[in-house]
Parts: C-alpha cells; sequence; structure tokens
C-alpha cells in the first residue's frame, strides 16, 4: 500500500456547509475534509486488468452506508463490466465479478448507482444500439448471478449517466445516434434523452413517454453541422431551502463542420444548463425555465458558457471531458480544457455572476479529470500527469482573487492513470477510483492497466 502526505491549507481544512453531493447514487450527509496534516493512502484492487475507457466523470463506484461497502467497476478485456467491493470493517477487497459483456467497445463503460431497494444496478450502452442494466442478485452485495435486462426506451444510446434522486428516482442521460435506428438521419445528429425509473429500476420510460418530447437536449439542424452532444459532466445538488433538487450539467458539441456530415469531427462550445428531476425542466444559470427541453435557439441566446472557433490543428477541442459544480450561494462554475494551435492544454473555467459567465485561463499542461468541495468556495480538482495523480485547490467563483488556482499535492501511483471519478457518497479510505492506462488500444488483446482506489486513512 502506497501512502503520500498531504500538506492542506487552511482554506481546505473547513468543513463542508452544505451536503456532499453523489451523482452516483444519493445525496450525502455533510462530512469534514482531511485536517492538516493529511495523509492519503492508495489501493490497488485489481492488477493487470483495465483496458482502455472512455467513461466521464459520472457514477464509477459508490458507497453503500447499510453495507459500510464501496462497489466500484471498472471495464477489463474485450471492454467486459466488472464490479469490486471493498468492505470497511475488514478491509479486504473482493475478487472482481463480471456483471456484463462490453462489446470489445471503450464507449461500452460500466456506471453504478444504488437504487434504494439496496439493489445494485450497472448500465452499459452497446454503442449507439441499445441501453443495458445488470441488476444485482441481492441487495447490498455482488454476491449471486446478475441479470441483465435490454432497457427498450433506451435505444440507440451511447454513454449512460446515472443518477438517483432523494426520493429513489433513478435517470439515466443517454445520446441518441439516430442514424443507427432510422439509417436517414445525417451521423453526426447525436442528440441527448434519457430513461427514468421509479420502481427501483425494473420498468423505464423515456424522455418521449415523459414530456412528448423525443429528445431532452437537441440542437438538430445547425447549419455548422455540430449537432452532436458531448456531456462533460453530471453532479446532482440536493434540494434546499427555496431551490428544489438539481442536476448540473455541461457540455460541448461536435459534428462535421464545414466538412459536412461527419461524425466526431470537430468541437465547438461549452454550455451549461441545470435539470430539476421533479418537474423534468431544464433552466439556465440565470433561471430561465427552458420547458422540458432544449433547442438550438435557447442553447445559443441562453447557456452558451464560452464560445470557441472550429479550429483545423487540433479540431477536438474543447475536450469531451469537462466539470461542472457550484459555490455555496449556488451559482455554477465550469472547468474545461482546449488544446490551442500551439498545441498546448490550455485549461479554463468560468462562474456565473449573476449578470453573465467570467472566464479566465488558469493553467497549461493540466489534464483535469474530476472534482469534489474541499470548502464552502473551494474545489479539489485531480489531474492526470504522465504517472500518479495530482490535485490542485480552485476557489470557485473568485478566478480574479488571489490564489484562486494553485497545486495541493501529488499522490503515488507508479503508472499512467486514464480516468478519475469521486465514489458517490464516498466514505475513505476509498474516496477516488483511478482506471490505470492500458498500454495500446487494441481493446480485444490491450487491457493490463491496474485499477487504484485512494483516499484519507481511517481507523476500523
Amino acid at each position: 500500500m502506497n501512502s503520500v502526505r498531504i500538506a492542506l491549507a487552511a482554506a481546505v481544512a473547513l468543513t463542508l456547509t452544505g451536503a456532499a453531493v453523489d451523482v452516483a447514487g444519493r445525496a450525502a450527509a455533510a462530512k469534514p475534509v482531511p485536517q492538516e496534516p493529511g495523509v492519503w493512502t492508495v489501493m490497488t484492487p485489481a492488477t493487470g486488468v483495465a483496458a482502455r475507457t472512455d467513461r466521464r466523470p459520472v457514477a464509477g463506484a459508490v458507497f453503500d452506508p447499510a453495507a459500510d461497502t464501496t462497489f466500484i467497476t471498472w471495464g477489463g478485456r474485450f471492454e467486459d463490466n466488472y464490479a469490486q467491493a471493498y468492505d470497511h470493517h475488514t478491509g479486504a477487497w473482493s475478487a472482481p465479478v463480471k456483471v456484463g459483456d462490453g462489446d470489445n467497445d471503450s464507449h461500452n463503460y460500466p456506471t453504478i448507482v444504488q437504487a434504494h431497494d439496496g439493489h445494485l444496478l450497472v448500465f452499459r450502452g452497446l454503442h449507439n444500439r441499445e441501453l443495458l442494466v445488470a441488476r444485482s442478485p441481492q441487495p447490498h452485495s455482488l454476491a449471486g448471478v446478475w441479470t441483465t435486462q435490454v432497457i427498450a426506451a433506451g435505444d440507440g444510446a451511447t454513454y449512460p449517466m446515472p443518477f438517483v434522486t432523494a426520493d429513489g428516482t433513478i435517470f439515466v442521460f443517454i445520446r441518441e445516434t439516430t442514424r443507427d435506428l432510422d439509417h436517414v438521419t445525417p451521423t453526426d445528429t447525436r442528440p441527448m434523452k434519457y430513461v427514468r425509473s421509479t420502481d427501483n429500476g425494473l420498468t423505464w420510460q423515456n424522455t418521449f413517454d415523459l414530456t412528448g418530447g423525443k429528445y431532452a437536449i437537441a440542437p438538430t439542424g445547425r447549419p455548422d453541422n455540430m449537432n452532436e452532444i458531448y456531456i462533460g459532466q453530471l453532479r446532482l445538488e440536493p434540494a434546499t431551502a427555496g431551490r428544489p433538487e438539481r442536476v448540473h450539467i455541461v457540455y460541448t458539441l461536435a459534428g462535421g463542420g464545414p466538412e459536412g456530415h461527419l461524425h466526431d469531427r470537430y468541437h465547438r462550445n461549452i454550455y451549461y444548463t441545470s435539470f430539476t428531476p421533479g418537474d423534468l425542466h431544464f433552466h439556465s444559470a440565470a433561471g430561465d425555465d427552458l420547458g422540458t427541453s432544449i433547442d438550438d435557439p435557447e442553447q445559443e441566446s441562453l447557456l452558451q458558457v464560452a464560445q470557441t472557433d472550429l479550429q483545423t490543428v487540433n479540431p477536438r477541442t474543447p475536450d469531451y471531458i469537462s466539470l461542472v459544480g457550484d459555490t455555496r450561494t449556488g451559482r455554477p462554475f465550469v472547468v474545461w480544457m482546449e488544446i490551442d494551435t500551439d498545441g498546448l492544454l490550455h485549461d479554463h473555467t468560468a462562474s456565473w455572476t449573476g449578470d453573465g459567465w467570467l472566464a479566465q485561463e488558469f493553467a497549461t499542461n493540466v489534464r483535469v479529470r474530476e472534482m469534489e468541495p474541499a470548502g464552502p468556495q473551494t474545489w479539489r480538482v485531480y489531474a492526470t500527469p504522465d504517472t500518479g495523480i495530482a490535485t490542485y485547490l480552485l476557489r470557485a467563483g473568485t478566478p480574479n482573487a488571489h490564489d484562486f488556482w494553485r497545486p495541493e499535492t501529488t499522490i503515488d501511483i507508479p503508472r499512467a492513470v486514464q480516468r478519475i471519478e469521486l465514489v458517490g457518497g464516498y466514505r475513505d479510505p476509498v474516496r477516488i477510483l483511478a482506471t490505470g492506462a492500458a498500454s495500446g488500444r487494441d481493446v480485444d488483446t490491450t487491457f493490463d492497466g491496474d485499477i487504484y482506489v485512494a483516499g484519507a486513512p481511517t481507523c476500523r
């Protein structure tokens, strides 16, 4: 077990004033962050098993307080989906359990939530075709033979992003590849929709069933052919006095651009919206109620955070991963990465001021992967350098303040890490899940990355 000492700044030694957010499951109770001096431990639950993954920082793992167990998921050989369990009482890891086939596609990563009846649900979207959910045979456990259900309402699905609301309703946001369903629509028309279950994942309805509109976010018919949605991250925020439960969403566009109808040739712009599960409505940062769906005019006039030009040198910029959170005042902020014509990665943040978005570049060549609250106005950002994990502190909502962005520490991991997800409702020492990078892109044969978890040590 590797460990690294973290010297936390005084601002980070504050406790959270609100509830921590669990986009993978439930809203978690408020908890203190590690005090100075702190130590983070690293464990390696599985070695030489991880394949390449395109998973976004959403729902990679979840803590079950009833079982005092953390459940993690990852993709192995052929991108098959696996789950493992960490018993916080004994400090032991279970053996990996295969919960579904991955169809040799790095898009078909597992995402996990826990239904309110205790059963674990692992979602995968067989790329562009269908949405599947694997259900644990027992509540609070991986043991036994899992069952797999095709969610018919999720046809054409890619990139499943699930969350569970306070009342136990389960949502899974997915992107539809419409051409694979009707064989007519241009390939760069890929809107967002969602499916919802109110019976712990047994039956499902989609956006059309619930609202009468086929899609949730659908900027179709753009003259620049940028009609694909890439959501970078979802983040569930519990209800507060005067504000209902909501989901923060940050996304970018993709498509063929000036070259015509091509899939994911170019990326463009950063957008923010929030979604209220209670009424299925979307909102702008300013509070505009957009109803149950977002079209292109609304998107451009009310949701645009930053405008970026179509670029031929590095066309897929902004990056696929972007991050979203909010400040103690409830105002959202986003973080994203762009590759400029100089070939360097440039990191940006933008905060909603009440009148507009205040944006600023804050770093160069920092590959951000995930973040978590680290104080009333401070967020810890996790990044992946060539090896290991680096953490930084970001004073959300104050981009022009002194030292609003500064290095915090490095977490000692011997190999490269490709993805990081905060554990939903985490309990230390399993706070983040880090998927090690495989040595190649051949999903049939390359599955030699390690699976790591890291967190502050606790006494059992």
